[in-house]
C-alpha cells in the first residue's frame, strides 16, 4: 500500500561539513595517499599562451569572519575565450581547478592563466571572467559566482548587464593589487553580499 507523501518528515538538510576536504582533498585533509593524484589541483598542466595570474581572497560569513575550510571550484576558458574541449582550445590549460582556504588564515589563492572574451550565442561577448563553485560549513547549497577583472571592459556583459541593483555588480569584480595580481573577497551575507548565480 502506497503512502500519502504528506505523511512523510523532511530530511534534516546538511551542509558539507569538514567531510568534503576528505572526500575531494584528502591531501589537505592530512590523509594523503588516497589518490595517486588529485583532482584539479591546477587548472595548468602545461605550457600556456597568455598571462599568468595570481587571484588572492577569503570567503566571510555573515559576521566578516573569514572561513578557513570553504573549498572552491574553478572552471573558465583559455586567454582566447576557448574553454578545454573546443576546437582551438589552449592543450596547457585544464579550465579547471579545485583549491581550499588555509587552515589558519582562510585565505585562498587561484593561480591560472588570464581568460579572454568568451563569444556566445546571438554574438554576444562575455567580459573574461573566472567561474566559482563555493561550499563550507553551513552552506546547505554549493554557491555559484564569477570573477571579472576591474583592468577589463565589462560594460557589454550580458550577465553583469543583468544586475538590476547595479551597485552589487562591484562584489564580482576582482581588484588590481599589482600586475599579475588580483584580489577577489566573497562575502556570504550583509552589505557586501557576492552576486551569486542561481545555476
Amino acid at each position: 500500500m502506497v503512502q500519502k507523501l504528506d505523511t512523510l518528515p523532511e530530511t534534516a538538510s546538511q551542509t558539507a561539513g569538514p567531510y568534503v576536504h576528505i572526500g575531494l582533498m584528502p591531501s589537505y585533509a592530512g590523509n594523503p595517499g588516497s589518490f595517486d593524484e588529485e583532482i584539479g589541483t591546477s587548472p595548468l598542466c602545461g605550457e600556456v599562451t597568455g598571462q599568468i595570474i595570481e587571484i588572492t581572497g577569503s570567503v566571510h560569513d555573515g559576521t566578516g569572519w573569514a572561513m578557513r575550510d570553504a573549498m572552491i571550484e574553478s572552471w573558465q576558458c583559455d586567454a582566447a575565450g576557448i574553454f578545454p574541449g573546443q576546437p582551438g582550445a589552449d592543450p596547457g590549460l585544464t579550465g579547471f581547478c579545485r583549491f581550499a582556504a588555509d587552515a589558519q588564515s582562510g585565505e585562498f589563492t587561484l593561480r591560472t592563466v588570464k581568460p579572454g572574451p568568451v563569444r556566445g550565442r546571438g554574438g554576444l561577448v562575455s567580459a573574461p571572467h573566472v567561474s566559482l563553485w563555493i561550499v563550507a560549513r553551513g552552506i546547505n547549497i554549493g554557491l555559484s559566482t564569477r570573477v571579472y577583472f576591474e583592468d577589463e571592459d565589462n560594460s557589454a556583459d550580458p550577465l553583469l548587464a543583468r544586475i538590476e541593483q547595479r551597485p552589487r555588480v562591484e562584489t564580482l569584480i576582482a581588484r588590481k593589487l599589482d600586475e599579475g595580481r588580483y584580489r577577489f573577497d566573497i562575502h556570504l551575507q550583509g552589505p557586501k553580499e557576492t552576486v551569486f548565480l542561481d545555476l
